[in-house]
């Protein structure tokens, strides 16, 4: 999410609330982040509310659209033995859709944080949802993924995420 597409993106505010939600929330769950920035150099940088949060992880610079047509973030990613990617990003039709895909043909199962996606055009960004579900990719909102990843009540990460969604 940078800087100079983002305000372009419908409900853009509410966006950039649930990204940071769902940062925070993935950060207290103690699951590993990367992200990733689209031609920095023309969109510019990640947003600086989000940077703030990402601090420590540097951010893999691609211009495909894709992420797996990136060789370092494809590199990454064959690094572990991870096959679940929980995904927020924009734009919903272009680079969340395509790297879907091509997660889905690499035998790994996207989660895709509807609330946390978005694109210019809200009918983009609905069919592409649609079309994400019909490949394979589960679509979940961020409260609903924080506390299928909690699991418990009454831990210390179960009520940090509660205050987080409040």
């Amino acid at each position: 999410m940078q800087e100079r597409l983002f305000p372009h993106m419908h409900r853009h505010q509410t966006l950039l609330e649930r990204c940071l939600t769902l940062i925070k929330g993935m950060k207290t769950l103690e699951v590993p982040l990367m992200i990733t920035e689209q031609y920095p150099r023309g969109l510019g940088p990640t947003l600086e509310p989000l940077k703030q949060e990402l601090i420590g992880i540097a951010a893999i610079q691609k211009s495909a659209f894709s992420c797996c047509d990136e060789p370092q973030f494809s590199s990454e990613i064959a690094k572990t033995t991870r096959r679940t990617w929980i995904i927020c990003g924009i734009e919903s039709h272009v680079c969340v859709l395509q790297t879907v895909m091509d997660l889905v043909s690499l035998n790994h199962l996207p989660v895709v944080v509807a609330d946390a996606t978005s694109s210019r055009n809200p009918f983009d960004k609905q069919v592409a949802l649609e079309r994400m579900r019909q490949e394979g990719a589960i679509i979940t909102t961020t409260e609903s993924i924080l506390f299928e990843l909690a699991r418990i009540s009454g831990t210390a990460a179960f009520k940090t995420i509660s205050n987080l969604v409040k």
